[in-house]
């Protein structure tokens, strides 16, 4: 385990929610009552008596508050969600405070004032940090009986690692990567691949359904991560495959667009092409998904599947090492197009 700088105290502050201020707007009371209605144990006393045992909403901590998962945390308080949030640069939290959440000063502390603790982030590196340091890590503040939900794209063996770790505590660990980018996140339209104990993926779902549309239990730790990768090679190897046609077309005599139309009437289109071929035609490389982050994710896939036997995800591998090698790395992946023009 990662050892971190020295033990903060959690903070005392007082847990009630803060009236919107600025920022993106809060449906509190409405969507409150509609989460707690779909939370509502079945024990109504017979005859239509509203007596009902006193509800209580789980409170969900969020860890990571970059592109992605500054959007997740959004969608959690448009649900009415009682939220902690914290990210290693303070400042992205403000709009969280302003729009009700409360803010942690410590993963840890996030760890022992919430329920569910999801964490986002960049790499390995990063969520062994924000979830194992001894000291600041969000497992240290975790008390038997909660649950961990890990969002990065990670490596299987890292993901099983955590597991481990989680489980000498008595937490369960949920690992739940997503298929999507920045449009999917904030439309709630997110494929997860869950992986961990039944139980305690079926606990997760109600706590995910804001920010996605599928929630397919995979398998254990770590097979969650490698469909993840599975699929983020795929969709790299199309990036590849398009950048290299769409600089083709551009340099014949026939319309780029028009050639791009006829394709797409026959069978070999699928339904991401419209988005790849036309992010590439018009230049537009607002990074969605940066060249940084697909490259990262082909190493993860690389180093699960063997450069020998996987070698067309290694060319691939190569193409999004020379964008980055041509300053395009915080691009969107599309502008790997750059290179063929």
């Amino acid at each position: 385990m990662m050892r971190g700088a020295a033990k903060e105290p959690p903070s005392r502050r007082s847990p009630n929610r803060m009236r919107p201020q600025s920022g993106f707007p809060l449906e509190t009371s409405a969507a409150r009552q509609s989460y707690a209605s779909k939370q509502r144990p079945a024990d109504a006393v017979p005859g239509g008596s509203t007596s009902r045992r006193k509800i209580t909403m789980p409170t969900i901590a969020f860890l990571g508050l970059g592109a992605m998962g500054s959007r997740l945390a959004k969608n959690l308080l448009d649900a009415g969600t009682d939220l902690v949030v914290w990210n290693r640069s303070k400042e992205k939290t403000e709009p969280f405070v302003a729009a009700g959440a409360r803010v942690a000063a410590t993963p840890r502390e996030a760890g022992e004032t919430s329920d569910f603790v999801l964490a986002m982030v960049a790499d390995d590196e990063a969520s062994e940090e924000v979830w194992l340091d001894t000291e600041r890590g969000a497992l240290a503040g975790m008390k038997p009986g909660k649950t961990a939900v890990e969002i990065s794209t990670l490596q299987p063996g890292w993901v099983r690692t955590l597991g481990e770790a989680t489980a000498e505590k008595g937490v369960d660990l949920v690992e739940a990567p997503v298929s999507g980018t920045l449009p999917q996140a904030e439309s709630a339209g997110l494929v997860f691949f869950l992986g961990g104990k039944e139980a305690a993926v079926d606990r997760a779902r109600p706590i995910l359904k804001p920010l996605g549309k599928s929630f397919d239990r995979v398998g254990d730790w770590g097979d969650g991560a490698t469909v993840k990768l599975a699929t983020n090679a795929i969709l790299g190897i199309n990036v590849a495959a398009w950048a290299e046609v769409i600089g083709m077309l551009g340099r014949s005599s026939v319309d780029t667009q028009t050639a791009v139309d006829a394709i797409a009437k026959t069978a070999v289109w699928a339904p991401n092409f419209g988005y790849l071929t036309g992010s590439m035609i018009q230049s537009d490389f607002d990074p969605k998904f940066p060249i940084t982050l697909i490259d990262k994710d082909f190493r993860y896939a690389l180093a699960l599947a063997g450069a020998d036997r996987a070698p067309v995800v290694d060319k691939v591998r190569e193409s999004f090492e020379g964008a980055i090698a041509e300053g395009l790395g915080a691009e969107n992946m599309t502008a790997l197009a750059k290179l063929y023009r």
